[in-house]
């Protein structure tokens, strides 16, 4: 089978558990300490790094965005309701995805790249859809308030600080890490990201306008966030991801280093929206419940997201891309949570009998390995 798997438990104390079987790259194996591209788990890392400036004074979630950006950001429909952080972060924006079009290429900006078909007919904070455009436009408010590149202002502000040897994209990381990533394949085993070869890709790996040009170390922060893949561009390991849900269970500190407040961290888990049937898209029931970057499952009646089959109440993120199926879930009432990733998985994936997510994703959550 191609690919590998890793799953780690933890409680806020340590880790608990931890298992991998498969390959990382050919000829080496698939551990807990391989490195891989987490996809939309991302976005709760990103929530993370916005919620530090929020903290700090540099951003508000519920000034207009415009303000920061430099360029007025509306819904043509809506032009009097402000976008804020908070809407962004939520998915109740207005934004939406037109397939790819929200990896917006190092060369261009995101002004340009914004269009009338990126918005629904639906008021800002009226509904819930799902919008990997959202945190492009988050990342380069981050930029333009603090006029650093994204990868370096996530880096400052949350991998270093709890001592990851992550990053976005491949700029910050060390070479001991990128020699330990992992070659994303199709159920086929055939390459379809960061197959490195253990060497730094050109340009850090991020998607350029001209394959021929780099003007990574010109690039003018605030212009272009998604250059970073905020939304899920997230290379970290499987223990570093614990180390996030450490921090998470902790009320926003880990082993003495605190981060958030833990009114921040309760602000995270709160719903901010709360799917009633006729209020937003729920995926077939993927998505019931969402707060400040982070994903609430377990807590709407009805609804198909029990993830781990017992009826708890979770909080954190799935992510989902290049043949990837990730997660990381807290339960908070155990102070408990598991870290997990699967590469190589089949498009599409087999679904969970009694729930929206994948086969893999309900054994990974349960404690299974390679029950695909």
């Amino acid at each position: 089978m191609p690919g590998g798997e890793a799953r780690v438990a933890f409680t806020t104390s340590g880790i608990t558990a931890r298992a991998a079987v498969g390959q990382a790259a050919p000829g080496r194996a698939f551990t807990p300490d391989t490195l891989v591209r987490v996809a939309s788990v991302s976005k709760l890392i990103t929530a993370i790094g916005v919620l530090r400036l929020v903290e700090g004074g540099t951003l508000d979630l519920d000034r207009d965005v415009s303000d920061y950006l430099g360029w007025r950001l509306r819904n043509p429909a809506f032009p009097a309701t402000p976008i804020t952080l908070r809407l962004l972060l939520s998915h109740r924006s207005g934004l939406i995805d037109q397939g790819d079009d929200y990896a917006v290429p190092l060369g261009r900006s995101l002004r340009e790249a914004i269009g009338p078909g990126n918005w629904s007919g639906h008021a800002p904070g009226s509904w819930f859809h799902y919008t990997n455009f959202n945190f492009p436009v988050v990342a380069t408010v981050m930029e333009a308030a603090t006029h650093e590149r994204f990868d370096r202002l996530m880096a400052r502000l949350v991998l270093d600080p709890l001592k990851l040897d992550a990053c976005f994209n491949w700029a910050t990381c060390s070479d001991a890490a990128v020699a330990r990533a992992a070659v994303l394949t199709d159920d086929k085993g055939v390459p379809v990201k960061d197959d490195l070869g253990g060497r730094r890709p050109d340009c850090a790996g991020v998607n350029r306008a001209d394959p021929a040009r780099c003007d990574l170390d010109t690039y003018v922060p605030g212009s272009n966030g998604a250059v970073f893949s905020p939304q899920g561009g997230l290379r970290i390991a499987m223990t570093g991801l614990a180390r996030v849900g450490q921090l998470l269970l902790g009320d926003g500190a880990v082993d003495g280093v605190r981060l958030l407040r833990p009114e921040t961290v309760a602000a995270m888990r709160a719903p901010l929206w709360r799917f009633d049937g006729h209020n937003g898209d729920s995926e077939d029931g993927l998505y019931c419940a969402y707060g400040l970057g982070e994903q609430l499952i377990g807590i709407v009646p009805g609804c198909r997201d029990d993830l781990f089959g017992d009826g708890r109440p979770r909080d954190g993120h799935a992510g989902e891309a290049f043949h990837v199926r990730s997660g990381l879930w807290l339960d908070r009432a155990r102070e408990t949570g598991v870290a997990f990733v699967a590469t190589g998985v089949a498009e599409p994936a087999p679904p969970a009998a009694e729930s929206a997510f994948t086969a893999v994703e309900a054994a990974l959550a349960r404690g299974a390995i390679r029950r695909r």
